[in-house]
């Protein structure tokens, strides 16, 4: 990982944190939630030993990026996010006229929604986990969850501001970070009020005690707020 350089670049009012290596054509990688950049530290050294250009960022309220208004979910929509990549794109590559895309979880989300919105930055897309989907002119996203699944539904859970960052603090951060990451149950995610996870996962061979306490130490210095606001802002 020591050959993987590290900038913090002004972006759209943020102090943009950006993972990268390589030269040549630039695959940008979009992480979800609870991650960071370090989400794709495998793909990064592999692409750039295949002579591309690997950038992944912490993206809005994550990590060591810096200056997203955390404290208000109005700020963190798909036009913010964005646009943020917009113009690290800008920064980063502002004679390349399209790029290749990576995006997992909330990093696909906002990837669908950069080829939306700017199809002419994007070459090719590559997505994990979230399939487009599309607004419903009928129903408000969280509700549907909600009508769905019903308010345990963690999408549910996650709307009030602060009530879920202090579950997770009663439960503490490195065991928040390891049932996230080790979920693998084939059912929706259900977060009941004051029970917790509900469950309590083993931590899986390809996650190490060094990754996870990477995370852990990141999501300790900037708190679950940033993450959570993405759902927050989803019926914006």
């Amino acid at each position: 990982m020591e050959k993987i350089e590290h900038k913090i670049i002004p972006v759209n009012g943020l102090n943009m944190h950006v993972a990268e290596l390589g030269e040549g054509p630039l695959v940008l990688f979009l992480h979800g939630f609870p991650e960071l950049w370090y989400s794709w530290r495998h793909q990064i050294l592999y692409l750039a030993a295949q002579g591309y250009r690997a950038v992944a960022p912490d993206l809005r309220g994550y990590g060591d990026t810096t200056g997203a208004p955390v404290e208000d979910p109005s700020k963190f929509t798909t036009l913010q996010i964005v646009g943020d990549l917009i113009a690290l794109l800008d920064d980063i590559a502002p004679n390349a006229d399209k790029v290749f895309v990576v995006g997992h979880d909330w990093g696909a989300f906002m990837a669908w929604h950069l080829c939306l919105y700017r199809p002419d930055k994007v070459k090719a897309l590559v997505n994990l986990s979230v399939a487009f989907i599309p607004r419903s002119p009928e129903m408000s996203t969280v509700d549907n969850f909600r009508s769905l699944y019903g308010d345990d539904h963690y999408i549910c859970r996650f709307q009030e501001p602060g009530e879920i960052e202090a579950e997770f603090a009663q439960i503490g951060t490195k065991q928040v970070l390891k049932n996230f990451l080790a979920f693998r149950t084939p059912k929706p995610f259900y977060f009941p009020k004051g029970k917790g996870f509900g469950y309590s996962a083993d931590k899986p061979s390809w996650l190490s005690e060094d990754d996870l306490d990477y995370y852990t130490k990141k999501f300790e210095q900037t708190g679950f707020s940033g993450g959570v606001n993405y759902y927050r802002a989803l019926d914006r």
